[in-house]
């Protein structure tokens, strides 16, 4: 960062913290992080990220597109200073949830929620940004579970759900201060012009979502930035308008994260100086006032959603999870999604542009029934609706790289693809092939050495 520029961003953190600290913090190495998921994969033998139940601090950075289980949604890479947000889910979620991820993708806040949440919840995962929107459905999918949808809207568009949240997410755009270390665009992006741009737009997320959260919820306000301008200073002006207040989080002083107050704001912050982990800033901002939502008395699907139908439960011995609906869009997809949300999933489909909802099952073509990719991930697969094969790492990222792959032994038909005891996907063996139907927008791109597969391996 040019003098004139780092000056200008001392000055914009003096009164936060330490700047020299911070500074010569931010030359250092980056840690590398990941948070398990624990339906697919057990404890790893590596120091833990103390405030995450799942998560884990790596040794070093393995290339991770070139690991199975990456890909299978057995564990996320995340930043381990936002895996905070269990603090404050898993205390808060003592019943069912309606849970609304406003900033979403890629999507780490919100597999990080989805585990928390106690049975018959939803979580409803949004991004404005519609490439964006596409990775964080890829992400969901792989994760495995059915009670989450995926919308890319504008934050404005959720107006009509006034009431209907319990607990919203804003991870909002910012200036990417806690992303210098890790990102070279964020200190060339980087201005005090760019830092009063992304205050407002923060404000106005707020102000966008507000009414769609119900009396007594909380919402969560977060950026992965250092300076008051988008974080207190946007948090002290949103509550004083909107007679609403800051809630507390109970802190464990090894974790050395700094809790800060003003203007009634308050917040916890990770600087690198003092915390193992990056920029990173949380609120907790509870609500009072409000009405509760009221379900319109007739609801019917629109959007992707083609149908549902009675016909379609007999794919429901695909999964082992009971109380599901099973619906198609106009792709000739069959996807299942909890029952007692059927209505609220045709009034968002009325409202939003749903990118998927639920978990897919199968591809209907013609007379022919193709399992879906997205159905070899869910956590609620049953394993027993397709013979399965265990293959090696280097078979595993061959059909994660969709290449057409040979398995003799094997018998004819579709076939479950096990890799370390993790579904990984489907393939049609036909004697002398294979046929492999992953994907090619999730493909991987790089080039492969299969001879140093293993380094990339996390122990």
């Amino acid at each position: 960062m040019e003098q004139s520029k780092l000056q200008l961003f001392k000055d914009s953190i003096a009164t936060v913290t330490d700047v020299d600290a911070l500074i010569a913090a931010l030359q250092t190495e980056r840690q590398t992080s990941i948070r398990i998921n624990r339906l697919k994969i057990n404890e790893l033998n590596l120091p833990k990220v103390p405030w995450c139940e799942t998560g884990f601090y790596l040794e070093k950075r393995p290339v991770f597109t070139l690991n199975p289980l990456f890909h299978a949604g057995a564990f996320y890479v995340q930043e381990a200073s936002s895996m905070f947000l269990e603090q404050i889910i898993k205390p808060f979620a003592t019943r069912p949830l309606r849970v609304l991820d406003v900033c979403a993708a890629p999507g780490g806040k919100t597999t990080l929620a989805l585990p928390l949440l106690p049975e018959g919840s939803l979580l409803v995962a949004n991004e404005v940004i519609k490439s964006r929107a596409q990775i964080l459905s890829e992400n969901l999918v792989k994760w495995g579970y059915s009670n989450s949808i995926v919308t890319n809207n504008d934050p404005k568009d959720f107006s009509f759900l006034k009431g209907f949240f319990d607990l919203i997410l804003v991870d909002a755009p910012c200036s990417g201060e806690g992303m210098f270390r890790k990102d070279d665009d964020a200190i060339s992006e980087w201005s005090p012009e760019n830092v009063d741009l992304c205050s407002k737009r923060q404000l106005r997320i707020l102000y966008d979502v507000w009414d769609c959260l119900a009396p007594e919820g909380m919402l969560i306000y977060s950026t992965c930035t250092f300076n008051e301008k988008e974080n207190e200073d946007v948090v002290s002006r949103f509550i004083a308008e909107n007679n609403a207040v800051c809630e507390k989080v109970i802190l464990q002083p090894e974790w050395n994260v700094t809790e800060r107050e003003k203007d009634g704001a308050i917040s916890y912050r990770f600087f690198p100086h003092k915390t193992k982990g990056e920029g990173f800033s949380l609120s907790v901002i509870r609500k009072h006032d409000g009405t509760e939502y009221s379900l319109p008395k007739r609801t019917q699907p629109s959007g992707n959603i083609a149908s549902f139908a009675k016909s379609f439960q007999t794919y429901n011995s695909f999964l082992t999870n009971d109380n599901q609906l099973i619906y198609s869009d106009k792709r000739n997809i069959l996807w299942s999604f909890p029952q007692e949300y059927q209505q609220i999933l045709c009034e968002i489909s009325s409202h939003c542009n749903i990118v998927h909802a639920g978990t897919p099952l199968v591809e209907l073509m013609g007379n022919k029934l193709n399992p879906h990719h997205g159905l070899a991930f869910s956590i609620a697969y049953n394993a027993d609706s397709f013979p399965r094969i265990s293959v090696d790492l280097e078979t595993a990222v061959r059909y994660f790289k969709k290449e057409p792959l040979s398995l003799p032994q094997a018998e004819k038909g579709w076939l479950n693809l096990m890799y370390e005891n993790v579904s990984v996907g489907f393939v049609k063996n036909i004697g002398n092939r294979a046929n492999n139907p992953y994907p090619q927008e999730w493909a991987i791109k790089m080039n492969v050495d299969y001879s140093r597969l293993s380094e990339n391996c996390i122990e």
